[in-house]
């Protein structure tokens, strides 16, 4: 591995940069890396260390969001809110499909982030 450094001062600092930087980490990913940062310190030290940190959190991020949209297609289908609905009363369907969705985002969270 050849390393370059940058001189500042009198001092050489190596340039090391983080190979999955610059992956997208949504919303369920950064939840998961402060709960792994507050609860469960070892592990999350030793994904920052061995820089499987960043492509950890991308994937639950993308997991979780499949989840959720797998879960609420699910429950909208079993409570019949259907276009039809949003059609006859889209009052009626927001508020369903708000209810929906923060049952489904509960769900992914204890079973995916708090973990």
């Amino acid at each position: 591995m050849d390393l370059t450094y940058t001189r500042n001062g009198d001092y050489l600092f190596p340039d090391l940069r983080l190979e999955d930087a610059d992956l997208p980490i949504g919303k369920y990913g950064l939840l998961r890396k402060r709960y792994l940062k507050e609860h469960k310190r070892g592990w999350y030290s030793s994904l920052l260390l061995t820089g499987k940190l960043n492509l950890y959190l991308a994937e639950i991020d993308r997991t979780c969001t499949e989840r959720v949209e797998l879960i609420m297609n699910q429950l909208a289908q079993r409570e019949g809110v259907t276009e039809a609905l949003k059609a006859a009363d889209q009052m009626e369907w927001v508020h369903r499909m708000n209810n929906i969705r923060a049952r489904a985002e509960e769900i992914v969270l204890s079973e995916l982030v708090y973990c």
